[in-house]
């Protein structure tokens, strides 16, 4: 059976020429026997890996920040809602309570500060008509920018 001009170009990368040493396959003797490639993609990975993790530890907010946990509220009368939270900062928190009635309408906010650790604070927010919840909105860092 004859060969094709294009079996004999791939067969030619493959075969010695004027050598007693075996040659390797063409793929090979083009990108080099070491591990090079190998090391580059594994260097790669691992800093991909890194960049990562980074990217997930500030975007959770363990770099730093202010966290808040509602603990308990009760509705105290038509007029006024308790509410106690768990606050941690570094350099204490300014927290925005809002009171909201059955339809999701404001009804009462109050801001309240926390001094500078783990804190347990306890505020009395005035509505304006009865609240059926009440929730931190947001805590942010004492001295911040509005």
């Amino acid at each position: 059976m004859q060969h094709t001009p294009e079996e004999d170009a791939v067969n030619s990368a493959d075969t010695p020429a004027d050598t007693a040493e075996p040659v390797a396959p063409a793929l090979r003797r083009r990108h080099g026997n070491g591990p090079v490639f190998f090391v580059i993609a594994t260097v790669f990975a691992v800093l991909c890996a890194v960049g990562w993790g980074y990217s997930m530890m500030s975007y959770r907010g363990l770099g730093g920040g202010v966290y808040h946990q509602v603990v308990t509220y009760s509705l105290e009368s038509p007029d006024e809602v308790t509410i106690s939270y768990e606050v941690n900062s570094r350099d204490g928190a300014e927290c925005l309570i809002v009171a909201l009635d059955d339809q999701h309408v404001e009804v009462g906010q109050k801001r309240s500060e926390a001094q500078a650790g783990n804190r347990m604070v306890t505020a009395t927010v005035e509505t304006v008509r009865q609240a059926s919840t009440v929730q931190v909105a947001s805590c942010r860092e004492q001295g911040s920018q509005d």
